[in-house]
């Protein structure tokens, strides 16, 4: 991306400590705790990986120039990806081994 992102009416580029200013105004107004502009910016990643957005996708999103810097910052604030993870293996393990009772109830060969 390329060029100014927040712009005045007119096209020009809005001024940084400006826009930290009407931020923290809104923050403020709106009782929310404090947070910085800033913040903004790891809750819509954390939120996209929680909500099983792909790694490499969020690594493209804040423009990080490996998926290990994504990777190290954000999934070690999400333990629930780990548990999901883990919950996910162990449904798959659990269907196979189920599969493999069946037929060996039913008398029929279980590949391994």
């Amino acid at each position: 991306m390329t060029g100014p992102i927040f712009c005045h009416p007119t096209g020009g580029a809005l001024r940084p400590d400006y826009l930290t200013y009407r931020f923290h105004k809104l923050i403020v107004a709106s009782r929310l705790p404090p947070i910085r502009l800033h913040d903004l910016r790891h809750g819509a990643a954390t939120l996209a990986l929680a909500s099983g957005a792909d790694l490499r996708v969020v690594q493209g999103l804040l423009g990080h120039t490996s998926v290990v810097l994504t990777a190290d910052v954000y999934t070690s604030v999400l333990p629930q990806l780990y548990h999901d993870s883990a919950r996910a293996t162990a449904q798959m393990v659990l269907r196979a081994a189920r599969k493999a009772a069946k037929r060996l109830r039913e008398g029929r060969n279980v590949e391994v």
